[in-house]
């Protein structure tokens, strides 16, 4: 098997809980925790290679006894079989890419429309049903933390938490603007419209990590729900909307009966925004010392649903397309998932080793 080195692993691993059983381990906690996700997500990839092997094992078995007995009625089990090794491979493969510190972490997703009124609403609503779809599909769970319901179609913007393993580092490749091209439904005339929607995604922050908040640089307003009710949010007087002051940070829940639900979720979505803006800052300032540059506008899409004249996804990084518009609309969007994350693997590989 070549996805990954598994006696490396296994060498790692040990290492990695010497370190952890050293008494100053936690005298550098930032460190630690990365040590402790690394022992984590190894322990995960032996495990499933460890049971893919035995999998392999009685398969072979399986087919040895019914070569030997010449007896099909074993066909049917040995190629559902294969098909499960197949998805073993698969998962362990996928799992090789998330390295990140906190790819396992939960997500929180937002969706922002570009100008275009309702046809840039009603396409962010599109985008939000997609990527329910996507979790529910991948037995996910998931919360609906806001959702703005946008004036006669769609919504001004939406927040909602992805609770499950790899949740943010599958859904960090979905980050950036989907563009769609359609014959507008808003439109007498019938004309082809084209609209922006923003997705931005951000790893929910455990109670592990401490991000210092001063309760005085916050603004915390209650009020009613705006929406509507139904699928989106409960119309309840309990609705929390918190502002933190130096950065302009807002967040807002309402999608909880309770006020002090509402509060603790905004809250710790507001912690994981300013742990994740501390972190791109000092991002921007190590490309800053290597000059390098970072195109920021709408015109950088990173994915194009085009549903007329033709039907077509095209993703623009990793150039990987396909016909079956309705399928991707209705979730089916992994294939997408999986090539950003080989080609985001080529292209770290290189920062890596330098």
């Amino acid at each position: 098997m070549s996805i990954f080195d598994v006696e490396s692993s296994r060498k790692k691993i040990e290492q990695l809980h010497r370190e952890a059983s050293s008494p100053d381990f936690w005298d550098d906690p930032q460190n630690a925790r990365k040590k402790m996700a690394l022992i984590a997500r190894l322990e995960e990839q032996v495990g499933m290679y460890d049971r893919l092997k035995k999998h392999l094992s009685e398969l072979e078995e399986m087919n040895a006894l019914c070569v030997e007995e010449d007896d099909p009625t074993f066909e049917p089990e040995i190629i559902e079989g294969l098909e499960a090794v197949d998805r073993e491979l698969h998962e362990i493969e996928t799992s090789t890419y998330l390295i990140g510190e906190f790819d396992r972490n939960n997500a929180i997703v937002s969706l922002h429309p570009g100008a275009g009124g309702l046809e840039s609403q009603d396409w962010a609503e599109m985008l939000l049903r997609m990527y329910l779809r996507w979790a529910e599909r991948r037995g996910f769970e998931v919360d609906l933390n806001d959702v703005q319901p946008g004036e006669g179609a769609g919504i001004k913007s939406a927040t909602f938490t992805v609770r499950g393993d790899y949740a943010y580092g599958l859904l960090s490749t979905e980050k950036g603007v989907h563009r769609l091209v359609r014959i507008s439904p808003f439109d007498f005339s019938k004309r082809r419209h084209t609209s922006f929607v923003s997705l931005d995604v951000i790893p929910e922050i455990g109670e592990e990590i401490e991000v210092d908040i001063d309760p005085k640089d916050l603004r915390i307003d209650t009020f009613r729900s705006s929406g509507a009710g139904g699928q989106h949010v409960n119309v309840t007087d309990s609705a929390v909307r918190i502002t933190h002051i130096p950065t302009g940070i807002v967040v807002q829940c309402q999608n909880e009966r309770s006020q002090i639900s509402n509060r603790t979720i905004a809250m710790r979505i507001l912690k994981s925004r300013l742990f994740e803006l501390a972190r791109r800052e000092k991002e921007e300032e190590i490309r800053a010392l290597r000059g390098e540059r970072r195109d920021i506008g709408w015109g950088n899409q990173i994915r194009s649903y085009i549903f007329q004249p033709y039907q077509l996804v095209k993703d623009h990084r990793s150039g990987l397309e396909s016909g079956n518009i309705q399928a991707v609309m209705d979730g089916e969007i992994d294939e997408f998932i999986d090539a950003a994350l080989k080609l985001r693997k080529v292209t770290d590989a290189p920062k890596a080793r330098s």
